[in-house]
């Protein structure tokens, strides 16, 4: 299982869990799986298109994975995820 760390405004949609495991081949099968068990995860992380919002970035062991293979980049047992939705705003 991959483990997949969730950053503070998703965790209320795990249970509060600061990181979780999931089971998948990919990126995409990970984070399905991840949606499985957490369904409100759903529509943060994935269009209508089934492909990652734009305003999320995945990191594989620490390299983003739209610079690999997107979402069909291999996942090993021992790898991380990390998940980090874009942040902007500012002072007006």
């Amino acid at each position: 299982m991959a483990t997949i760390r969730i950053p503070p405004v998703l965790r209320p949609s795990v249970g509060g869990e600061r990181q979780v495991s999931a089971d998948g081949a990919t990126v995409g099968d990970v984070l399905k799986d991840l949606v499985a068990s957490h369904e409100e995860l759903g529509s943060q992380l994935f269009g209508a298109d089934g492909e990652l919002n734009r305003f999320v970035n995945v990191y594989l062991n620490d390299e983003d994975v739209r610079v690999l293979g997107g979402l069909e980049t291999a996942v090993g047992d021992a790898d991380t995820l990390q998940i980090l939705p874009a942040m902007a705003g500012g002072a007006a």
